[in-house]
């Protein structure tokens, strides 16, 4: 009897071992799995919030950031005007309707310019930009960068383009605590999303790279010439019947 529970004994921690092992390999099925089925949900449901807005809030809260209040009010395809996602399209990824969520022209284009020195460029798509700030966090650790790619290649085959264009324009932060068209054209304009212009829809895409360093209201030097330039490409693409292909 003694030899038996000898035995019993041994094949415990063999099966806890084996139970370990099991779930470690079951594991990154369950990740992938559940991102997944974040996009597939997202496809349907409109975001209460993004990670970013989550992440200030508790940065808020714990001290590592300035108190903020968040002001965010998604609004549907139909209630945002048409000039403000082309102008986003038009000022950040004039190639967002014929790439798979990745530019590669374009990330070589930005590696050249920064090995010449001066203004840094990016290179990131409308949705990159979405898995990034819908699902993930600020940073540059490969480990992110390995998520965002991830989340990328889902939402591109996932949504369609217009779905990746309409919460983009929703989640993005056009100023302090401020995200997406309606919170900004509130704030900033007055009005509605739906009754954006042309020139404030230029103005909102060109503080976008640093919406808490410029302002859409007191323009400097840089966004008023951003702007002038985003009127120009919107033109170029060739209006709001670039849109159209989004449908």
């Amino acid at each position: 009897m003694g030899g038996g529970d000898d035995t019993d004994m041994q094949a415990t921690p063999r099966r806890a071992r084996r139970s370990r092992w099991y779930w470690l390999w079951k594991l990154p099925l369950v990740l992938v799995a559940l991102s997944v089925l974040q996009v597939v949900v997202l496809r349907f449901v409109d975001p209460p919030f993004s990670t970013y807005m989550a992440i200030r809030q508790v940065d808020a809260w714990t001290g590592r950031d300035e108190p903020v209040r968040l002001r965010y009010s998604w609004r549907d395809w139909n209630g945002i005007a048409p000039s403000l996602p082309l102008a986003v399209v038009a000022s950040e990824d004039q190639n967002f309707g014929r790439h798979r969520g990745f530019d590669f022209d374009a990330i070589e284009q930005a590696r050249a310019h920064n090995a010449r020195g001066g203004r840094m460029r990016g290179a990131s798509t409308i949705s990159q930009q979405v898995a990034r700030n819908v699902f993930l966090w600020g940073g540059r650790s490969w480990v992110r960068k390995g998520l965002e790619a991830w989340y990328t290649v889902l939402v591109e085959t996932i949504w369609s383009k217009q779905r990746i264009l309409e919460v983009y324009v929703n989640v993005a932060e056009f100023g302090d605590g401020i995200y997406g068209a309606q919170a900004a054209a509130r704030e900033f304009f007055g009005k509605d999303a739906a009754q954006l212009s042309a020139l404030e829809s230029a103005r909102l895409a060109a503080v976008l790279p640093s919406p808490r360093r410029y302002s859409a209201t007191r323009p400097g030097p840089y966004v008023q010439r951003r702007t002038v330039q985003i009127e120009r490409q919107m033109r170029q693409i060739g209006g709001e019947a670039h849109l159209q292909q989004f449908d």
